[in-house]
């Protein structure tokens, strides 16, 4: 598939004839900026090279927001409107908007095919770790030792345990989930569904790929419901590579039916979205399916949004860890890590060099840890996601997006930079999970999200300020109580990586 192909479903704008994610993105962000903060909007729209410029303005834009009472939201709410203003959705040689098409393009595309599950239901949380599973006392003591170590934020370690101390919770059986993604590896449908939850999966026509995801269903409790052609002879019934010979459906040129599709669950229902894509491919899935999500909640289903967060971006962060951060800083011996002599020449940076406040008087730091090799198109797709969960929370929907630790997946160690990184990050009180790790621990988040009342994701529950929805449950692997910023440590923990991996 090319990158860039206006005949095909959603794509980005054509301007002065050609496709353009750079210029899409530097709008987007100065749309964002406008109302709130003209001057950031003016340096936004003055960055010429929006690839190597956007990380700057990325991280000011954050920090504006915080400065009055609405401004995160009153962001959140002026990016959206640009990218619906700007994308458009194509198809037979005709585009128009995207809110237009999913208007116009109401048939029923899809019928269901159901694989039911003979495991047996899993009934208490356990989370594998280094090869273990662990559960009880040994999950609890592990939990502390990331708190104590930075690893996770102490509201992580809160939600996890009332999970594990309610652990009918997890009978999942009746609970429905659409997981867009569902063969991503940082995906929940396979927790889920040892939960016994019912899981509405949607993922590209690839024969390969719903092998895989059918043969897991089959021995784990719950359901697995898959979209197939609904014209034709019926293939309801069909089993086993005949079925996966034709399910699935492709986000970006029929969203507009996949909508459809979800919408016949007729029952409150978690639309989560797992999707990874390379380069502008994430921007313009990810945008499809906030478009599927938002077209179900205005029809009035009942529908809970997710995502996950990346930790690799910027954040408000709560004063304690900023605290915490500089603790740290000033308490480093010569040899903490082994790193601390290059501080002395320069190379390591503090990293909170000062703190914001709110318009109430709120102080937060701002945890700047972007990554330049995820790029402009990674950030959009991710900033998107969180821009709609924070407006969706201000309208009363409830959403769950929790920040997921750095994980060792397939789609981050291809780039040779962030996987010799990863291997050397350990070395700076970094920890770097593991894919299973990770997808236990986000999928009992997300049952926390749903089923706690006094969770954050509860639009109900009052929150200090809109950002509070990601410092709550954040498992940011260290990065907000280093005493290092990001990026200064980045190339370090390349160096050091490369000599583990090669050892």
């Amino acid at each position: 598939m090319p990158e860039f192909d206006p005949q095909r479903g959603i794509d980005f704008p054509v301007n002065d004839g050609r496709l353009s994610s750079m210029d899409t993105g530097r709008a987007v962000f100065a749309d964002a900026a406008r109302a709130t903060d003209p001057e950031l909007a003016q340096r936004i729209e003055g960055t010429k090279n929006w690839r190597k410029g956007y990380m700057e303005p990325a991280r000011d834009l954050v920090a504006s927001g915080m400065s009055t009472a609405q401004g995160t939201v009153t962001m959140s709410r002026d990016a959206l409107d640009s990218l619906y203003r700007q994308f458009t959705f194509t198809r037979d040689g005709r585009a128009t908007s995207v809110t237009e098409a999913f208007a116009t393009n109401t048939e029923a595309q899809f019928a269901t095919a159901e694989v039911v599950g003979h495991g047996a239901a899993i009934t208490e949380l356990s989370i594998p770790y280094h090869g273990r599973r662990l559960a009880g006392p040994d999950l609890r003591h592990q939990l502390d030792v990331w708190v104590a170590d930075g690893i996770v934020e102490p509201s992580f370690a809160h939600a996890i345990e009332w999970v594990m101390a309610h652990p009918e919770m997890l009978d999942l059986t009746g609970v429905d989930f659409a997981v867009l993604g569902a063969g991503a590896e940082m995906g929940p449908a396979s927790c889920l569904l040892d939960w016994g939850a019912t899981v509405w999966a949607v993922d590209l026509p690839r024969p390969d790929l719903w092998r895989r995801i059918i043969a897991d269903a089959q021995g784990r409790a719950g359901r697995l419901h898959i979209p197939v052609p609904a014209d034709g002879p019926d293939r309801t019934q069909l089993e086993g590579p005949a079925l996966a010979a034709v399910a699935g459906a492709d986000l970006l040129t029929q969203a507009p039916e996949v909508r459809t599709w979800l919408a016949g669950i007729g029952r409150p229902f978690t639309l989560g979205n797992y999707v990874y894509a390379d380069g502008p491919l994430h921007v313009r899935v990810s945008l499809a399916i906030d478009a599927i999500g938002t077209d179900l909640v205005a029809a009035g289903h009942d529908v809970m949004l997710a995502w996950l967060a990346t930790p690799t971006d910027v954040f408000a962060v709560p004063l304690e860890a900023v605290e915490e951060s500089r603790r740290r800083w000033r308490d480093a011996g010569i040899w903490r890590y082994g790193r601390s002599p290059l501080r002395l020449v320069g190379q390591f940076e503090k990293n909170y060099p000062d703190t914001v406040f709110t318009a109430t008087g709120v102080e937060y730091g701002i945890s700047d840890c972007l990554v330049s090799q995820q790029g402009p198109n990674y950030l959009l797709a991710k900033r998107l996601q969180r821009w709609r969960a924070m407006a969706a929370r201000e309208d009363g929907i409830r959403v769950s997006l929790n920040v997921a630790p750095s994980t060792r997946t397939r789609s981050v160690v291809k780039n040779k930079a962030l996987a010799a990184a990863y291997a050397g990050a350990g070395r700076f009180g970094l920890e770097i999970f593991e894919p299973e790790t990770s997808n236990a621990i986000m999928a009992a988040l997300l049952v926390y999200d749903l089923r706690n009342e006094e969770s954050t994701a509860n639009p109900q529950v009052p929150i200090a300020h809109p950002m509070q929805l990601f410092i709550d449950q954040s498992c940011h692997g260290g990065l907000w109580r280093s005493e290092y910023s990001a990026r200064s440590v980045l190339g370090f923990a390349a160096v050091a990586g490369m000599f583990e991996r090669n050892a």
